[in-house]
């Protein structure tokens, strides 16, 4: 297996592990960009993968805690989905990618990592990107340090008008 240098990584490695939801959120916004938290809704939040599986990577979240899909209220879906839609929008005008996954594990078989908390992945990709790197050489490719992302993107969602 090919390492390539990651310094983010070795808080969550030497780190303490919390015992309450990494997802569960207080109403205080002071941590928002130590947790790397882009943006605050009124029952979700958009929040970026301290372990991403590609370059600006997002996820939209509940506040509340549910495991499933089927566990929303329809007003709390219809504001993820407006908020999947705006992440989508936003990744494609700050980093033009050639497409994106957006997708949504459900239980531990599903492969959700945190099946506890229900949350939607936002990835966008580059045709050529890291695929080949992940298939070949069990390397991923992560091309600029999360804070430096983050503080690309968090004005853009501070200048959203949804």
């Amino acid at each position: 297996m090919k390492t390539l240098w990651a310094p983010w990584r070795i808080d969550y490695i030497l780190g303490p592990k919390p015992d309450e939801c990494v997802f569960c959120m207080t109403q205080s916004s002071q941590e928002d960009e130590e947790r790397l938290i882009l943006h605050r809704a009124k029952y979700s939040f958009v929040i970026m993968n301290k372990f991403p599986y590609s370059y600006a990577h997002l996820m939209v979240t509940p506040f509340r805690h549910v495991q499933c899909l089927t566990e929303l209220q329809e007003y709390e879906a219809a504001e993820m989905m407006t908020w999947i839609k705006e992440c989508t929008r936003i990744l494609r005008s700050a980093f033009n990618p050639h497409g994106v996954n957006i997708g949504l594990n459900i239980g531990q078989a599903g492969g959700a990592g945190i099946k506890e908390h229900l949350h939607f992945h936002i990835v966008p990709r580059w045709t050529g990107d890291h695929s080949f790197m992940a298939v070949m050489n069990e390397t991923m490719v992560i091309p600029e340090h999360l804070i430096s992302t983050y503080n690309k993107l968090k004005p853009l969602f501070s200048t959203s008008t949804i």
